[in-house]
């Protein structure tokens, strides 16, 4: 017999090994349990594992790779299975957080959407009601954290800043108001000349900032948080438009709602730093009639857009890619064209839209849920609700719906040959109909789900759920 491997050697042989190999091997003496844990070995297999899992998830945090892997492993287990009071649990935050007229009318995560296993991850959410009041949940312990005072108005929207634990909403007059989530306490205000159409926050590059378009089609950039105006463009001429960062924040897509006017994108740089007696660097789109939206994840500048074909009859997807050129006297917008397919003709058009990966979009219509690539390969469909899908939660690890029909609907990304595959896995149920109208509403974290469910009384609760892991 040979002299036994050393520690440099083991090392090297424990690269080609898996997880489940890792840990049988720890178990055979000393100096394989210590090389068996070396960081880089369990670092290398998060990153293979889970694309999106980053250094500063651990780093930030307490726990080792080695942690960070068995933990987050546990919880796709449990987030895939759902089984009743061993996976996931009802939170209390399934309570009315509104009076008796109001209702919920946008909720959203202030906790960062990151994997952390350290014990002192918490997934909180904000919410604005019609009553007028915003209020943060700790939805693992099942408490409302603060509540701001009564607003002479409804509040409309809502839009988070979780790295600066910021909250900014809008009520129904356009008075845009930024809150301290840790606190509730209000740091900032400014007043749009009418009631806003669509909030968007935007982490840049630069510096963070939140545009707002008004119900008369006017695009207006604002400073996080002071609110200061940094520039005001008229996009859609009274014409409220809707608004879509791209994920690299360099573009701005705006769609004019209920009309055939051509969607544009602005280059964000010229908004956030106008030229005096210049108009913002942007271009329309060579389509009309355009319906719905989305950026691909994964790309920096990738938009696929459902739209009317020329004779306005034939719904089709087409996918762009952007890209800005600089010349001496002008930044030039580049638009090109790289996929597009009509949809079916017996599929309604989509209410719905995001993307996922480079890839691949997910479309909902009526009660139906379908997946194609850009290029028009259809992947899948389910038809799991009995009732309309009426919002659609999509991250790299999980898709989550809900629907009149009073459910959630939780499904699961796997790795495929060439494209993703989404698995159905199970329903999470609400109330019951006796009292409540459905689900309005759906996100998710990396720890939790929460839904709206509006109230046949018109008001609204949450519904959330915790996934629980069994931590040493």
């Amino acid at each position: 017999m040979g002299p036994p491997l050393g520690v440099h050697e083991l090392l090297h042989v424990f690269s080609f090994l898996e997880a489940r190999d890792l840990l049988r091997a720890a178990q055979v003496d000393k100096v394989w349990n210590e090389v068996s844990g070396t960081k880089e070995l369990w670092r290398q297999l998060c990153l293979r594992r889970w694309s999106s899992c980053k250094d500063s998830q651990v780093t930030r945090g307490t726990q080792t790779w080695k942690q960070y892997y068995l933990c987050r492993s546990e919880l796709d287990f449990r987030v895939e299975s759902g089984r009743p009071e061993k996976d996931l649990s009802p939170c209390r935050a399934q309570r009315q957080v509104c009076s008796l007229s109001g209702e919920i009318a946008k909720l959203a995560y202030i906790s960062p959407n990151e994997y952390c296993f350290d014990r002192r991850e918490k997934s909180v959410v904000c919410t604005a009601s019609s009553d007028g009041t915003v209020r943060a949940w700790n939805l693992h312990a099942g408490m409302e954290i603060w509540s701001s005072p009564l607003q002479p108005d409804a509040l409309v929207n809502l839009v988070t800043y979780p790295q600066l634990q910021l909250v900014v909403t809008v009520d129904a007059q356009g008075l845009i108001k930024v809150w301290e989530a840790e606190s509730g306490r209000e740091s900032a205000s400014f007043c749009l000349p009418t009631h806003s159409s669509a909030l968007e926050a935007s982490d840049h590059p630069e510096g963070p900032f939140l545009l707002a378009a008004c119900a008369d089609g006017t695009l207006y950039t604002l400073t996080v948080p002071g609110l200061q105006l940094l520039s005001r463009v008229s996009a859609f001429p009274n014409h409220p438009a809707s608004l879509l960062c791209s994920p690299d924040c360099q573009w701005v897509f705006t769609l004019a709602q209920d009309s055939d006017l051509s969607p544009k994108v602005f280059h964000s740089h010229s908004l956030l730093c106008p030229l005096e007696d210049e108009p913002p660097v942007s271009t329309a789109l060579p389509i009309g009639l355009t319906s719905k939206a989305c950026w691909a994840p994964d790309e920096a500048a990738r938009l696929v857009v459902v739209h009317r074909d020329d004779n306005g009859v034939q719904w089709v997807v087409t996918t762009y890619e952007l890209g800005a050129k600089k010349s001496r006297d002008a930044m030039n917008v580049l638009v090109q064209q790289i996929a597009t397919f009509n949809l079916p003709d017996t599929m309604m058009p989509p209410h719905l839209m995001k993307g996922h990966g480079s890839q691949v979009v997910l479309l909902v219509s009526g009660s139906e849920l379908v997946l194609f690539t850009i290029h028009g390969l259809r992947l899948a469909a389910f038809q799991d609700h009995q009732q309309p899908i009426t919002s659609l939660c999509v991250d790299q690890s999980r898709v989550v719906t809900s629907s009149f029909d009073l459910s959630l609907r939780v499904y699961m990304w796997k790795k495929g040959n060439k494209f993703p595959v989404l698995k159905s896995c199970y329903h999470l149920l609400g109330g019951s109909h006796r009292w409540a109208s459905g689900f309005t509403q759906v996100e998710s974290d990396s720890m939790s789900i929460v839904g709206v469910e509006a109230r046949s009384a018109g008001t609204s609760i949450l519904r959330s759920y915790y996934f629980q892991l069994q931590r040493d």
